[in-house]
């Protein structure tokens, strides 16, 4: 699978800051998008896109910190940072116990929030990886028949009872067909034993 195209999202109602920002961030290799206020950039917003947010704080309608919040409900995983010409330290708590990377007090560095957008990119890299594992692993235990998850659920839940002889006698049939379908759970988890196999399924 191609790895997803990471944009920076800024949005500032200040147009000058905007183009700044995307001439400076685009000279650096960065694909960078524009909005000029919360609203606009929720109504471009399409599901899937991989990417962090620079956001200003002081916007009239929906400042950042009321746009964290509703992005933070809707279960938009985008990493914010802030910038802001007048945030105070109540409002820089808030921000960060939102999930914020940082507080970004305008006129900052160039090299600080590049900084900052690396950070994000790094941890979204990790949530992103963590979750193609987990879409994979899902995906193997997709593969089971529904007797085959039968076995697969008793043993997660009796693993002191895992002999064939002992699951044959719970679910009612013979310990050598436990034993085919265990070969055939270990092969289609890719699992080499049933220790793997209960740390693969937790």
């Amino acid at each position: 699978m191609d790895k997803p195209t990471l944009t920076v999202f800024v949005v500032d109602d200040d147009e000058a800051i905007r183009n700044s920002l995307s001439r400076a961030l685009g000279i650096r290799g960065y694909s960078v998008e524009t909005h000029g206020s919360a609203a606009e950039f929720l109504a471009a917003w399409q599901p899937g896109r991989q990417g962090c947010l620079v956001l200003d704080y002081g916007m009239p309608d929906m400042n950042g910190l009321e746009l964290q919040r509703h992005m933070n409900e809707a279960g938009m995983p985008v990493p914010v940072i802030f910038i802001t010409g007048h945030g105070g330290v109540r409002e820089t708590v808030a921000a960060i116990k939102g999930g914020a990377i940082d507080f970004l007090e305008k006129p900052f560095r160039q090299s600080d929030l590049v900084e900052r957008i690396e950070t994000a990119f790094a941890l979204l890299r990790e949530r992103l990886a963590a979750e193609a594992v987990a879409r994979e692993r899902q995906a193997r235990f997709e593969r089971l028949t529904i007797r085959e998850m039968e076995i697969v659920d008793y043993i997660l839940k009796n693993p002191a009872e895992t002999s064939s002889k002992e699951i044959a006698a719970r679910l009612g049939i013979s310990p050598r067909t436990v034993d085919h379908h265990r070969a055939r759970i270990l092969e289609k988890l890719d699992a080499r034993s049933l220790a793997e196999l209960i740390a693969l399924a937790r």
